[in-house]
């Protein structure tokens, strides 16, 4: 389970985030979806370890990990897929995938091969262009070779920033069919922040809304989905008289 209480986060003298808590149970996707400005990415990368808070707690199975520089989030078990992608383009599709692992190549260099051919039988294909420059790929694949790289460490929870941003209404759906894949067959807990409203409630098992640096809704993805001001801000469906 990961579990976040009072969450706040300041870059520089500006507070972002505001007491923030939410939780993800095993099996679950959760969706964290708001505005532009509302604090989604810089609540991904406090988790992640990239920003630093200025209080609250980050618990993932009973570990406190609220504080952690990136490389140390990433070996007790939290992944993130970043906003815009950044693979390494000058790097092959196996080499991106590889850089995974670092945080625990030496200590399971014997699970490498292993790691990689479930992430190839889970995106077939990477596998065509495994030997390809990475900067080659398509929007799509690259954001295949990017969730890919997120799962070579076998988090126990990857967080997605966006990962539906510049793609074809089609590769969108084939990415989200993705996260329910990884969530049943991998374990994984799926953390996702997303744009595309309508898409990440119709994946997600239950959803948060962030305003402002502050959660002000939760519930179901059905609930939410449902509710007159969701509908209204972010569905563009007019409630109401």
């Amino acid at each position: 389970m990961l579990n976040v209480e009072n969450l706040s986060t300041h870059i520089g003298k500006i507070q972002i985030l505001h007491d923030v808590s939410f939780h993800v149970d095993p099996g679950e996707i959760v969706a964290i979806i708001g505005a532009n400005g509302a604090g989604k990415s810089t609540l991904l990368n406090t988790l992640a370890g990239l920003y630093r808070p200025t209080a609250g707690t980050v618990i993932l199975h009973d570990e406190m990990i609220g504080g952690f520089p990136a490389h140390k989030v990433v070996g007790k078990g939290l992944s993130l897929v970043p906003e815009g992608r950044q693979i390494f383009p000058n790097l092959t599709v196996k080499e991106n995938l590889m850089l995974g692992m670092y945080s625990k190549y030496y200590k399971e260099k014997k699970h490498a091969k292993e790691n990689l051919d479930r992430i190839l039988s889970m995106f077939p294909n990477l596998n065509k262009h495994l030997h390809n420059l990475g900067g080659n790929l398509s929007g799509g694949e690259q954001q295949m070779l990017a969730i890919g790289r997120g799962l070579m460490s076998t988090p126990k929870v990857i967080l997605l920033d966006e990962p539906s941003m510049g793609l074809a209404p089609k590769i969108v759906n084939e990415i989200l069919d993705t996260l329910v894949i990884i969530k049943e067959q991998l374990g994984t807990m799926v953390v996702l922040v997303e744009q595309n409203v309508k898409a990440a409630l119709k994946t997600a098992d239950r959803a948060y809304v962030l305003e402002q640096g502050k959660m002000i809704l939760n519930g179901t993805s059905q609930e939410i989905s449902s509710n007159p001001q969701v509908m209204s801000a972010y569905l563009g469906i007019k409630t109401g008289a």
